[in-house]
């Protein structure tokens, strides 16, 4: 893309070269900052379905904008108790807690609106500045470094109103500024809808891998096997030769581990890994942020210690029914009350074939319909134990069918692992765009 004539050193450390012409400013050269202080908190009966006035949140944020039927409302005292920060249209709300950084424009206010704490209200006080180009500005690597840089390392719980307007960012000249919104408004758009087809992309190969799965454990891989009913209704014909088992009558242990006494306080950065819900995966055991503990906690939790070949299934929580194997050489290992060590019976089942039934939707099928009434919070082991599951008798046949499901699947694998790679290069080249468009190191025209 063309670039500017000249070029000048900003001063900034985090913004480099700008234009010759264009200035650098700071937030409070140019904006009220505004953020609700010292206000009472609300009871719980003072959030109104309908009120006179809407009350912004953070988690009211939605692509950029307010989602405005999502937010609760106040009645007008309450809307009253602090006119500094009652919202106009235009204004630009930036999260200072939490999720720090997070942006919305205020449009389409079809009533009174004001915030609750953990946002700032910036409003531009400069007919030669708008919201617009600083909604980019802040989108910008500019920001993120000025996050960085004002952090000492640490990482930011609060963007703090003194520190936030001594931001320093680039100012073109008015006419500048709104051919950059313009333009990052529609190429972030454009890569944006490039994106999302990827990303859908990734869920049909995932549909794909479920599909090839699911026919592979209930109907074999050979085309032409007689087949013959299940004798039940949501699982239908299998090959004439397999079995209906009960999960008990494939395994020798299924159990989970507990809380450790002292909970977290116990964990060690060394020591014996104890796997934890948000380790199992359908794709693998993820050890990121395995937590660990030591011999004398693994003595007292010598029940639920893991194998070699063991399946784990988590049973409660969102993530329920994600499982996985425990791999060879793994080494030692534990798991909490959220994982339970499903242990086969290697004389009838192979552990990876094991772990595919579980995956398919024969068994998330009869996950799901555990999960009503009082059941709703968990799997118990009685009801692990009665699953009923398809199996092909022969060792030998199980291992051909884990053998093609691999094969093919690694395909689909591989077709993921370019989509995904896609997807961040995108990522990254949107994050450069919006960056060298407010720094003015590539030149964006009206046209």
């Amino acid at each position: 893309m063309k670039k500017y004539d000249s070029y000048k050193d900003s001063g900034i450390e985090w913004i480099g070269e700008i234009p010759s012409h264009w200035d650098v400013k700071k937030i409070k050269h140019l904006c009220y900052v505004k953020a609700r202080v010292g206000w009472k908190g609300l009871k719980s009966d003072e959030f109104l379905k309908e009120g006179f006035a809407y009350l912004v949140t953070g988690s009211d944020f939605y692509n950029d904008t307010v989602n405005w039927k999502e937010c609760y409302q106040i009645d007008k005292d309450r809307y009253d108790d602090d006119p500094f920060i009652q919202l106009e249209e235009n204004d630009l709300l930036i999260k200072k807690d939490g999720t720090i950084g997070k942006l919305a424009i205020v449009s389409n206010l079809d009533k009174p609106a004001c915030l609750n704490s953990g946002i700032f209200v910036i409003r531009s006080e400069d007919r030669n500045f708008t919201s617009q180009f600083l909604f980019w500005i802040l989108k910008s690597k500019m920001f993120t470094k000025f996050n960085e840089f004002t952090s000492y390392g640490s990482t930011i719980q609060h963007l703090y109103q003194n520190v936030f307007v001594e931001f320093s960012f680039s100012l073109p000249s008015l006419a500048e500024q709104t051919a950059i919104a313009n333009f990052l408004d529609l190429k972030t758009s454009e890569i944006d809808v490039i994106i999302a087809d990827k990303k859908r992309l990734l869920e049909l190969y995932e549909e794909e891998k479920t599909a090839i799965i699911n026919k592979a454990v209930t109907k074999g891989i050979n085309p032409d096997a007689p087949m013959k009913n299940s004798g039940i209704e949501w699982l239908g014909e299998i090959p004439e030769h397999w079995e209906v088992k009960k999960l008990k009558m494939l395994v020798s242990k299924v159990g989970s581990g507990v809380t450790p006494r002292g909970g977290s306080s116990v964990y060690l950065s060394i020591g014996i890994p104890l796997i934890r819900s948000q380790n199992v995966h359908f794709d693998g055991l993820k050890l990121d942020d395995v937590a660990f503990i030591s011999e004398e906690v693994d003595e007292e939790m010598s029940n639920s210690r893991i194998q070699d070949g063991d399946v784990l299934l988590n049973i409660t929580g969102a993530s329920i029914g994600r499982c996985y194997f425990v791999p060879d050489g793994f080494g030692r290992g534990n798991v909490n009350q959220h994982v339970c060590i499903i242990r086969p019976n290697i004389n009838e089942v192979s552990t990876v074939y094991l772990s595919l039934l579980l995956r398919s939707e024969i068994g998330q099928l009869q996950i799901r319909l555990q999960q009503t009434g009082a059941n709703r919070e968990g799997l118990n082991f009685e009801q692990l134990k009665n699953f009923y599951l398809p199996v092909a008798t022969s060792l030998n046949e199980q291992k051909s069918i884990v053998h093609h499901i691999e094969s093919e699947c690694s395909h689909i694998d591989f077709k993921k692992a370019r989509t995904e790679e896609l997807i961040e290069l995108l990522t990254e080249y949107r994050t450069a765009l919006i960056s060298e468009a407010v720094t003015g190191k590539i030149k964006v025209t009206e046209d």
